[in-house]
């Protein structure tokens, strides 16, 4: 779909207020297609470490509760938490290996208090976004993303054949085989309309050919009541645990750098298709957006459950609906409440058997596998990128699998080498911090946000350009987009209002034939690249002087991009080199 195409079709935009019948109705879809992971991977979890039925029931009416309240709170935007759009939290595959891994050795309370710990890093990042820009490079989070599956997959591999001792032998194999077809079929050969659908389509084929089997438990949905609470199975946080289990934290720790990356792009494409008018990503929003993960995290790890995570599914959702109305978060959420009080629904999904669970989540993490390697290669791939990935994978892979040095590091840092997601991505990442300290030398300014301040910033472009090699022409398209970017900076302080004293930091530094420029000032309401954009529709005639100043910086600059953040605006201008040396 172009975007002209979502322009037309979108219906409503965040702040509209569609009528009710379509708020609910549109709020119940995405629901519907979220429930089955919803339950799912909880099950899965509890099952595969051995867990107490009392402790899964539990354990799936948190996971719906929480992730009700979460996106209700994504969609409501309660201070700076929440991004006031439709976003969906529900509980992440990711988190399948190492909360198994947690519970077999330790039990729920010390799940609890890992869930805990790991979700004050987005609430940390959500707070300073700006400073962790640099960090969260696509390399290192493709590369935590392949590894997931490879931590993961052992554990689905093995409830494939998950079935009764009585039931016929090829009853998990054809159980497993349905539902890849029907989510393959649907994903690869119909409408983006039908693809929403695919994984529900594919558990509902597979629970068929289950049922012919024997193997669904409609026992369970019988016995379940309509409306009430689970036995009460809540573990607490266990803060008396063997040192062996701090070995897990640092994958917990990952795995949530690596939630947090895709709430930010989650937070990143809602934006885009939520609005009729195309508009620069605020990145205030996108803080909210992890504000409101990590306290959805939070909240399961004071649950003892396994975290949750924000979803894209209302991206699609909306590109197809035309309906990007907060309200619509704000039922589903609500609707997700309401669902964890009724058993008989949730028996419904948890009476699914293993071989269709382990089929859908086999399909869910090959994606996960495929976006890791599409992180890794975007902007193209060159010989770092590749080392850096290929290394931190099979390094991680080895160490999961204890095939690198078992003998020599086995219980070394308290089991910490035992996780292949934390050595693949400490891997990943040293050699990141390499080339970062080993990259040639950065020319950088900082002062007053003023125009005060251009003479010294001239004296830096000068001896920047000088350094790089440039010659006059190259100084004077420098000198003069510094000078544009500065002012329009500047003129976002320009009212009744006393001015607020702001530093200015800006560095400048060589990309192949280009300079690339960063200035970092504290926050402004209005944003540069949405100015710049509009300036096309507006008349030839218009000459006041920020104007001029954002058609001359249109012009001098190959590209400008302006990042919003509470603490700080980050306004990056990329200046192509002339073809010839002057």
């Amino acid at each position: 779909m172009s975007v002209g195409d979502a322009d037309r079709l979108l219906r409503y935009q965040p702040d509209d207020r569609p009528p009710a019948g379509l708020v609910l109705g549109s709020g119940l879809q995405i629901v519907v297609l979220g429930i089955t992971g919803l339950v799912a991977f909880p099950t899965i979890v509890v099952r595969a470490a051995g867990g107490t039925e009392a402790y899964l029931s539990w354990a799936v009416f948190c996971t719906v509760a929480v992730s009700g309240v979460a996106t209700m709170l994504q969609a409501s935007r309660l201070g700076r938490i929440g991004a006031g759009y439709i976003l969906t939290i529900g509980p992440a595959a990711a988190y399948i290996g190492i909360c198994v891994t947690a519970l077999t050795v330790a039990g729920p309370g010390v799940l609890a208090v890992l869930v805990v710990i790991s979700s004050l890093l987005p609430l940390a990042i959500s707070a300073r976004l700006s400073l962790f820009r640099r960090i969260l490079t696509p390399t290192v989070v493709g590369t935590v993303n392949m590894l997931i599956p490879a931590t993961a997959l052992p554990v689905v591999f093995g409830r494939l054949s998950d079935v009764p001792e009585a039931a016929p032998t090829l009853a998990g194999p054809l159980t497993a085989a349905a539902t890849i077809f029907v989510i393959s079929v649907i994903h690869l050969k119909t409408r983006p309309r039908l693809r929403l659908w695919a994984l529900l389509l594919g558990v509902v084929a597979g629970t068929a050919v289950a049922a012919a089997f024997g193997l669904y438990d409609l026992e369970r949905v019988l016995r379940a009541s309509w409306a009430g609470l689970p036995p009460s199975a809540w573990p607490g946080l266990d803060l008396d645990f063997d040192p062996v289990v701090l070995g897990l934290l640092p994958a917990f720790v990952f795995v949530a750098l690596i939630g947090t990356i895709q709430t930010i792009t989650a937070a990143v494409a809602v934006q885009r298709v939520s609005w009729r008018r195309s508009r620069a990503v605020d990145y205030r929003v996108v803080q909210g957006a992890v504000a409101a993960d990590g306290v959805g995290k939070l909240l399961c790890g004071v649950g003892g459950i396994m975290p949750t995570q924000t979803t894209t599914v209302s991206v699609p959702t909306i590109e197809i609906t035309g309906v990007a109305a907060r309200r619509v978060g704000i039922a589903a959420g609500a609707l997700m409440i309401v669902l964890a009080f009724i058993p008989k629904a949730l028996a419904l999904v948890l009476a699914i058997p293993e071989p269709v669970y382990a089929a859908y989540l086999m399909v869910l993490l090959a994606l996960i596998f495929a976006r890791g390697m599409s992180e890794v290669i975007q902007g193209g791939m060159d010989h770092r990128k590749a080392l850096i990935a290929g290394l931190g994978f099979w390094v991680g892979v080895g160490f999961q699998n204890g095939m690198l040095f078992p003998e020599h590091l086995e219980g070394v840092a308290g089991g910490l080498l035992a996780n292949g997601i934390t050595v693949g991505g400490l891997t990943a990442i040293l050699m990141t911090l390499f080339l970062d300290v080993t990259a040639p030398r950065v020319s950088r300014f900082e002062g007053e946000s003023d125009l005060s301040a251009l003479p010294k910033i001239r004296e830096l472009i000068r001896e920047f350009a000088a350094r790089s090699g440039w010659g006059s022409t190259m100084v004077d398209r420098l000198d003069a987009a510094s000078e544009e970017t500065l002012l329009a900076l500047v003129g976002q302080d320009d009212g009744d209002q006393p001015r607020e004293r702001r530093r200015l930091l800006l560095s400048a530094r060589r990309e192949a034939d280009a300079a690339v420029l960063e200035f970092v000032a504290t926050a402004g309401e209005e944003n540069i690249q949405d100015s710049i954009g509009m300036l096309a529709d507006r008349p030839d005639d218009l000459r006041m002087e920020r104007e001029v100043s954002l058609r001359l910086l249109r012009h001098i600059a190959s590209s400008v991009r302006h990042q919003k953040f509470h603490d700080a605006d980050i306004v990056t201008v990329r200046v192509d080199a002339p073809t010839t040396r002057s």
